[in-house]
């Protein structure tokens, strides 16, 4: 059998008619660029997600760096990260002329540990972008905590967890921004690259659809911008999905628990960890082998057996080849969980349309390497 990675054509399928609806009403609007259907989409977006804005943008990493250019971040300042994360991340606090500073991650949820946070904290420090990594969000109330205490700002990278909460909040409920991608692979994808800032702040609002757009508010009136649009073509297929993204959520936790149940017997492997509470959205379902060597040995079986599995993010930033590239970088203590994270990784197969005989299909693939491992 051989079990994909990815859903695309099948979600596509399932809804193609409204899709196409969509597509088809941009195409005759004549209007492809800030048009109807952006504004729209805009609209949508910011009621489903509850916050006061929604600003559509070419892709999540202009999100994130549009957003901390907003906000006032730049040379001489430094952001708290985590290092298992993919690369945009950092790469958009370098892009906004900022410091990166990693640190080390929970063991548990492999989002970033509030309490080495708090350790990094200097005089240079302007804000914490905390990543909700695989589709967990990160501990906001704690962060938000450190964030008030030193008077730092909070971007959240919601990349993998749209439609994600935790037990007690709501992504950007606390925060000054949160910034998605709409990338086809995400749980919310177009089709193609597409990025949103989220914000309460009216003054984050009106800088980033300036910045957005060659620093223009006005025709022929410009400032200093750039050039990261989100085309109404994409809004138009992201505003036919979004009225699924939580029944397609759904699915994926049903899906999780499957895996779940299915490998609770494994010795060899750690499961991912659901914060009681917590609506994980499981953007990848990623577990870990217990002996970090053996890790490619368990991707090597499943792809020879057909399950098409990865990794995200087999090398941590700090251990990029060339890191930091001449771009300003603090390590702040040890980041060993994020190095084992990297080194023991591996994701399962995890889309809403996946089939019931795929999954088991997987189940067993991973029990039968698991079994043989003595």
């Amino acid at each position: 059998m051989e079990v994909g990675f990815y859903g695309h054509v099948r979600q596509y399928l399932n809804i193609k008619d409204e899709i196409d609806a969509k597509i088809r009403e941009v195409l005759m609007s004549g209007k492809y660029v800030q048009g109807p259907m952006l504004a729209a989409f805009e609209k949508e977006a910011a009621a489903y997600f509850g916050s006061r804005h929604a600003i559509g943008v070419g892709n999540g990493t202009d999100a994130l760096w549009l957003s901390l250019m907003a906000l006032g971040v730049g040379p001489g300042d430094e952001v708290i990260t985590h290092a298992n994360t993919f690369f945009a991340t950092v790469e958009a606090i370098w892009t906004a002329g900022a410091a990166a500073v990693l640190v080390d991650c929970d063991p548990r949820t492999r989002n970033i540990d509030p309490a080495r946070i708090e350790a990094a904290v200097t005089p240079r420090t302007k804000a914490i972008l905390p990543v909700h990594l695989y589709g967990q969000c990160a501990d906001m109330p704690a962060i938000m905590a450190i964030a008030r205490k030193h008077g730092l700002l909070v971007i959240e990278d919601d990349a993998q967890g749209i439609d994600g909460r935790g037990d007690t909040f709501r992504q950007g409920e606390l925060s000054d921004a949160v910034c998605t991608s709409f990338i086809i692979q995400k749980n919310l994808g177009c089709f193609g690259d597409g990025g949103m800032v989220f914000t309460n702040r009216d003054d984050v609002d009106a800088t980033v659809r300036k910045l957005r757009n060659h620093g223009s508010a006005q025709r022929d009136h410009h400032s200093y911008g750039f050039n990261s649009r989100l085309d109404d073509l994409q809004a138009g297929v992201l505003s036919a999905k979004i009225r699924h993204i939580s029944e397609w959520t759904d699915q994926r936790i049903a899906i999780a628990r499957l895996y779940d149940a299915g490998l609770a017997e494994c010795s060899h492997i750690e499961r991912p960890t659901a914060l009681p509470g917590y609506r994980h959205v499981y953007h990848l379902y990623v577990i870990e082998t217990r002996d970090a060597a053996k890790r490619d040995d368990l991707l090597g079986f499943l792809t020879a057996h057909g399950v098409d599995a990865k990794t995200h993010y087999s090398i941590a930033i700090h251990r990029q080849e060339g890191f930091p590239w001449g771009k300003p970088c603090r390590i702040e203590g040890s980041l060993a969980n994020a190095e084992k994270n990297a080194a023991s990784c591996v994701s399962l197969p995890m889309f809403p349309e996946l089939r019931p005989e795929e999954i088991q299909y997987t189940i067993e693939k991973v029990c039968e390497w698991d079994a043989a491992q003595g």
